[in-house]
């Protein structure tokens, strides 16, 4: 179900020899992406439930099912921010409908996350995706 963007991350994934240069690769991803500016760092963009500080912005684009679903994001935690970059490639530029109806378990999975993160940090990604749950549904 993910998109182009997300299915070359995972071909780019494959490429990497070792979990630490996917790491960093992450933190790449993460350094790469625009701060959000102060007003946008608010309580209502605030992710609750991640040991680190996490904002999303959504920017719903259009109406009804087929809206597209894009945000922003960010962290005061590099290898956050990448896993931000991360979501960004799984879910952003897709329609709300399919936000909806993506296994984020079983694609994330594809990039092996879940046996590298520590349990905070797989806490704050199940809290991120909820969040951008959340976001297609109320869409």
């Amino acid at each position: 179900m993910a998109g182009q963007e997300f299915d070359d991350l995972v071909e780019t994934f494959g490429f990497l020899d070792d979990w630490e240069d996917r790491y960093r690769h992450v933190i790449d991803m993460g350094k790469a992406m625009p701060s959000l500016a102060e007003n946008e760092r608010v309580p209502a963009t605030k992710v609750e439930g991640c040991a680190s500080q996490v904002w999303l912005v959504p920017e719903i684009e259009g109406t009804g099912e087929a809206a597209v679903l894009r945000f922003r994001g960010e962290s005061d935690a590099l290898i956050v921010k990448g896993l931000i970059a991360v979501l960004q490639a799984l879910y952003s530029g897709r329609t709300v409908a399919e936000a909806r109806a993506i296994d984020a378990e079983a694609e994330l999975g594809r990039l092996g996350l879940q046996d590298h993160l520590s349990a905070q940090r797989s806490n704050g990604l199940r809290a991120m995706v909820g969040r951008l749950r959340e976001i297609a549904a109320r869409a």
